[in-house]
């Protein structure tokens, strides 16, 4: 069975770090992407970053550009999102999800790991 696990939420100060990390397994194929969202109460959940397995191919919400970087490490079938300068605004749970446009019913998610920032 897929499954993909989320890890690094916690409590930090604002200005701080972390680190989220997403692993997966029991994928049958390599060709997929891997994206980070968020949602907050009373609000659209957000993508936050993606990146692609096979070609680490990246993109960035504009809120996030500079701040946060996204990594893969295909050995470890680990996901990576450093997050750094964090802001109040940043505050939420976060997940991460894999996806492919070609292979069918491919679309899976994680786990919510709650990030909080204080002013």
């Amino acid at each position: 069975d897929v499954q993909l696990q989320a890890y690094g939420g916690g409590l930090v100060q604002a200005g701080g770090s972390l680190r989220l990390s997403c692993i997966g397994s029991g994928f049958t194929s390599d060709d997929y992407a891997i994206g980070w969202f968020r949602q907050v109460p009373g609000k659209e959940r957000e993508g936050v970053s993606c990146i692609s397995r096979n070609y680490g191919r990246t993109n960035y919400a504009d809120s996030v550009k500079g701040r946060f970087t996204i990594s893969r490490d295909n050995a470890k079938n680990t996901v990576y999102l450093q997050m750094n300068s964090l802001k109040p605004e940043d505050t939420a749970v976060y997940y991460c999800n894999v996806y492919s446009t070609i292979i069918a019913g491919m679309d899976y998610w994680g786990n919510g790991t709650l990030v909080t920032v204080s002013s």
